[in-house]
């Protein structure tokens, strides 16, 4: 028979690790780690019901009512949020300006930063024009000593700046690794649970976009949000992944300035090159709603070996919709070098908005421009057949704003507005005869067929 394994358990809060340390990683208690057999070191559990107030989930309001909408209404006390973004996107900004309307609003913030020093933070707030007496700062290198300041102010919401930058300097990992990222937002979760405290984590992400750190970080927390965007235009996207309190998908956009972020509408930044050979409009559902948002596209003849790139666009469906033009729709695109990119720096993952990329892909191979005031909408087959995307409603209505008068799309969308009319396409050729290739016959063909 094997050894039995034994924990340290601490005496205050039950919280288990698998060697002694002086300092309990899950409450912050100094000698409170005893050593217990696995049989023994289990606390009693309280039982309770769920009871629920009639009025559902208390909220408050962030004063930005764009992140008021990706939280889905505000933010919950003791939710655990992570915000990540890429290094200089403003998330730092973001977090400071956050902190402050909720400490102007009378919900007393605590700011702790492990990458900036108090006087660094400071002089942010200064050029943003906050008053530095509204923000409450303390140190965010060191998890015992935040945990100790959190429990003595009990502040609203908690702000680490960034769990990356934090440590504890009871375990033995090295700082920033994935343990101690994982020990230290457990730490803090635990936090935000028991005291009800909120708290907002900025995270850091790999060259791939993915949330740095071991995958159970997003596992623990309550919502995931991505802060992104194209650096050198100053348009910023706040976009809400997990959600337990909300739903997913939702999106705020954001103008840098250097007075800080100002929510902005980004319709009139997502289309503006419209009537130009290249460029085609397309009804993307971002969250909840959908927008009309420009997809550019530039082909260029090679006679070497031919390049794909694409911005804002997944690369592997770029491609896919580029070989079925090639094969199905007939447009020449095999020897050539194809760049695609979206309007305002936008980043695009909706099936349907593969009609639209194969119309600017097709402009752009014939110097023909599409149709004036036109969208489409249509997830491509591999047979260059068109299907329908779902939310039809709302993307019509997005057209309607935008001040579009044609949807190309698969089969009939149902009611239309007033002033847009719909073109009925069943395969890629027929949305694209507008563009002068030979492949419309085909098209013809179906049709009689």
């Amino acid at each position: 028979m094997g050894k039995a394994r034994t924990l340290m358990s601490c005496s205050a809060c039950g919280q288990q690790v698998g060697q002694w340390v002086g300092r309990c990683p899950g409450c912050g208690a100094w000698g409170t780690m005893e050593q217990r057999s696995p049989a023994t070191a289990s606390v009693p559990v309280a039982l309770q019901t769920l009871r629920h107030e009639a009025g559902g989930e208390p909220r408050a309001s962030t004063g930005i009512p764009g992140i008021d909408r990706v939280l889905g209404g505000g933010l919950v006390p003791a939710t655990v949020a992570l915000l990540a973004g890429e290094p200089g996107i403003g998330k730092s900004t973001l977090l400071l300006q956050l902190v402050a309307n909720l400490s102007a609003a009378g919900l007393p913030c605590l700011l702790a930063s492990g990458e900036e020093s108090r006087d660094q933070v400071a002089n942010r707030a200064r050029r943003l024009g906050i008053p530095g007496e509204r923000v409450a700062f303390a140190s965010g290198r060191e998890l015992g000593p935040l945990m100790d300041a959190a429990r003595a102010e009990r502040p609203f919401l908690l702000a680490v700046d960034s769990i990356q930058s934090l440590r504890d300097t009871a375990a033995g990992q090295v700082p920033g690794g994935p343990a101690q990222v994982r020990g230290c937002t457990d730490a803090l979760v635990g936090l935000a649970k028991t005291e009800g405290i909120a708290v907002i984590l900025a995270g850091h992400v790999t060259k791939d976009g993915d949330v740095a750190g071991p995958r159970t970080l997003e596992h623990a927390v309550d919502v995931v949000l991505t802060f992104d965007g194209e650096p050198r235009s100053g348009l910023r996207m706040l976009s809400g992944g997990k959600n337990r309190f909300g739903a997913e998908g939702e999106v705020a956009w954001f103008e840098m300035g250097s007075d800080g972020l100002h929510e902005i509408d980004p319709r009139a930044m997502l289309r503006t090159g419209e009537g130009e050979p290249g460029s085609a409009t397309a009804l993307p559902r971002l969250g909840r709603r959908a927008l009309a948002v420009e997809v550019q596209a530039l082909v260029v003849p090679t006679e070497g070996p031919a390049r794909r790139q694409a911005t804002g666009l997944e690369q592997g469906r770029f491609q896919l919709v580029a070989a079925v033009l090639d094969r199905a729709g007939r447009i020449p695109l095999a020897r050539a070098e194809l760049f695609g990119a979206t309007s305002g720096g936008v980043r695009i993952d909706d099936p349907a908005c593969d009609l639209a990329l194969a119309a600017a892909l097709a402009s752009a191979a014939s110097g023909v421009p599409p149709p004036p005031r036109s969208a489409f909408v249509g997830e491509l087959g591999l047979t260059g057949r068109v299907h329908p995307g779902a939310g039809m409603g709302g993307r019509l209505a997005a057209a309607t704003a935008a001040g579009l008068t044609t949807v190309f799309c698969a089969g009939e969308p149902g009611p239309m507005p007033d002033g847009l009319r719909a073109v009925p396409v069943g395969h890629v050729a027929e949305a694209l005869e507008w563009a002068g290739f030979a492949a419309h016959s085909r098209a013809k063909r179906d049709r009689v067929a």
